[in-house]
């Protein structure tokens, strides 16, 4: 009789794991299905975050880095709006990626300056992709920073300006994936009430045709403050980096975003994302001198860079030489103007915004720059301002002009 009851104990005490083991194969059953990628939860997700009948407080989340120490490799990628391949590529440029899609890329860090989203139908797969990258890198010692662009706050504060039909469609593809996941979990007692991403959307939209309703819905359900891609993806991006020398940022700084404080700028738009903060953004990230639309320092034209107002910005922050920006696409490639403080890594390599031949920045240490290509017309063929004016300076490599993508504006 013992024998027994220490075996109803025994399975009893099993039985508490059920839920947790049922969420964790759902939520990776979900993830294959909709990106081809296995990610097992990093860590056992409290129940209270993802049910609304939870009477205890998750724990919050780790704060964001924003200084790194110098690296002895780091690679920055420019926007790559919702194309895959492009974002395969520029990572096989710099021979972080295998064939196989697999990390090879060592202990080199590697920093993406945002706008993920929006005028491409890879935007989910991105997203994916990179998280197992991430993951990779980092068994390998190495690191991949992902970074708030203009167009991942645009898409969380509901601004789908940009959103193309096939954006739509994987997103309303993960919804309904979303959703049979959720049906499967409520089979187990015990995870009877899912929270849904849905609650409190409309069934229609003003101005939107009724054939895109449903993706409009979909992607506001995943891209809202503490929406399930929003606060699993777009959660762990920092607004402003510093590594080394070089600050990281999708627009630019002005001197009033230093003194408000690069680390708490970034906890900001983080618990915004995860929704404390309210519907719209930090002011910070709205408007034409916002650190994610500012272009100041990123005109096509160099002589029309407000260099004066850059090197007071690059003073406020100690150690700094360089500004690394996306956002504007720059019509020959990489370049660098201000006596190259300022460094314009927007190619405007996706086939829905210019489809230009990739391009990434390699930083080796704290002063070697050089610019990796795909045009053959230009690869190991580098060639610096100053060398071009005969002086021995070192700066950025680079590349010999010449035709390569219409300018199209972010």
């Amino acid at each position: 009789m013992g024998d027994l009851k220490a075996k109803k104990s025994s399975a009893s005490e099993s039985c508490k794991d059920v839920p947790s083991l049922l969420t964790s194969f759902v939520d990776t059953f979900v993830d294959f299905t909709v990106s081809g990628h296995f990610l097992l939860p990093e860590n056992p997700i409290p129940l209270a975050q993802n049910y609304t009948d939870a009477t205890t407080t998750p724990p919050p989340p780790p704060p964001l880095q924003t200084f790194y120490p110098p690296q002895d490799r780091l690679i920055a990628i420019g926007d790559v709006h919702g194309d895959l391949d492009k974002t395969k590529q520029s990572l096989r440029l710099a021979n972080l990626i295998d064939q196989s899609d697999k990390w090879v890329g060592g202990s080199a860090t590697v920093v993406q300056v945002g706008d993920v989203l929006d005028r491409g139908g890879d935007e989910i797969r991105i997203l994916y992709f990179l998280e197992k990258l991430r993951r990779e890198a980092a068994r390998c010692g190495g690191r991949l920073i992902t970074m708030h662009g203009n167009h991942e706050i645009m898409n969380v504060e509901g601004d789908f300006r940009y959103v193309t039909r096939e954006g739509l469609d994987e997103f309303l593809n993960w919804a309904d994936w979303y959703r049979v996941g959720s049906r499967m979990k409520a089979l187990c007692k015990g995870l009877e009430n899912p929270r849904d991403p849905f609650e409190g959307l409309p069934l229609g939209f003003k101005n939107v045709k009724k054939e895109f309703t449903e993706g409009f819905r979909a992607r506001i359900a995943a891209l809202r403050p503490d929406g399930p891609i929003a606060g699993r993806f777009l959660s762990k991006n920092v607004t402003v980096l510093v590594v080394g020398d070089s600050v990281f940022v999708h627009g630019g700084l002005l001197a009033k975003h230093v003194s408000y404080g690069l680390e708490k700028m970034n906890e900001e738009v983080r618990d915004w994302v995860h929704g404390v903060k309210g519907r719209l953004a930090p002011e910070y990230c709205r408007g034409a001198n916002s650190v994610v639309w500012l272009r100041k320092f990123s005109d096509e034209f160099a002589d029309r860079c407000d260099c004066s107002a850059l090197q007071h910005v690059l003073q406020t922050i100690p150690g700094a030489k360089r500004m690394i920006m996306g956002h504007t696409i720059q019509q020959f490639g990489i370049n660098g103007a201000c006596d190259e403080t300022a460094i314009r890594i927007d190619v405007g390599m996706s086939k829905g915004c210019g489809d230009g031949l990739p391009e990434v920045l390699e930083i080796n240490g704290n002063s070697s720059l050089r610019i990796l290509t795909s045009n053959p017309l230009y690869q190991s063929k580098y060639k610096s301002p100053a060398a071009q004016a005969g002086s021995s300076r070192e700066g950025v490599g680079f590349l010999e002009q010449g035709p390569r993508q219409v300018q199209v504006k972010a």
